[in-house]
């Protein structure tokens, strides 16, 4: 399926029902936005971020909705060490036994500086949570991932990304990483489980204001209208897709 048919996409209502999908991130923007529509459309939701009181709001809405309860895994992931992720994952298998989706949407932008000026302590934050930690976190779920019988990953990366920008340091750096380690796993687990990226582009999140302070906001979609391919690469739709980076504009 090309970008263009993802954005097209329109799933059954009951689509992922039953399945477990854990979603980082999932207090705000994008993560929210996603935890929502996978909810809405049946799954059981983990919701994965580091301030609690912001996940507690999406569980209430999510409830409030009429979805199936999601449960919480309060995680500073810039923080986290060996044992978090292994209790994550202990978490998960004793209620679940399985992982049948995983989105990675929890990241930060670090500066807009030119290389000779960017500030190495930020560029090694920027690389650990945008690159690091999708590894690290992929690698510990990747036993329940297995377990499911339709297992898929899915990677959030960035037009800059793909072509490197100027001022855009390590985040442009670190999402062209989250290409190739997406492009790797898929390669390595043909047949087995589904691994691709998503470029959502530009919409209406704390992460775009950062770095276009200027712009309107109002001239960009919000992250709920761009649901579409993430529900289609999350879902069994997406059945023999794999290695693909799909544009959601």
């Amino acid at each position: 399926m090309t970008s263009a048919a993802a954005k097209n996409y329109r799933p059954a209502a009951d689509i992922l029902r039953g399945r477990v999908i854990l979603v980082t991130g999932a207090g705000d923007g994008l993560g929210r936005a996603a935890a929502h529509a996978f909810a809405r459309h049946g799954a059981s939701v983990i919701l994965l971020g580091k301030t609690t009181r912001k996940l507690e709001q999406v569980y209430d809405e999510i409830l409030a909705a009429g979805g199936p309860e999601p449960s919480i895994a309060a995680l500073d992931l810039a923080r986290a060490h060996g044992p978090d992720y292994t209790q994550l994952a202990e978490q998960i298998d004793a209620s679940w036994g399985r992982l049948d989706g995983l989105l990675h949407n929890a990241a930060i932008l670090g500066q807009r500086a030119p290389i000779e000026h960017y500030d190495i302590g930020v560029w090694h934050q920027v690389m650990h949570l945008d690159l690091n930690v999708p590894f690290i976190l992929t690698q510990t779920l990747l036993p329940l991932l297995r377990k499911s019988a339709d297992p898929s990953v899915v990677f959030t990366s960035s037009s800059v990304g793909r072509q490197g920008r100027a001022y855009w340091g390590a985040y442009s750096v670190a999402k062209a990483g989250i290409e190739n380690l997406s492009q790797v796993l898929a390669d390595e687990t043909q047949g087995r489980m589904r691994v691709n990226s998503i470029n959502p582009g530009a919409c209406r999140t704390r992460m775009r204001r950062e770095a276009y302070p200027g712009e309107d906001p109002e001239t960009r979609p919000e992250p709920a209208a761009l649901m579409a391919p993430y529900l289609y690469l999350i879902g069994p739709d997406s059945q023999g897709i794999t290695g693909q980076s799909i544009d959601c504009q």
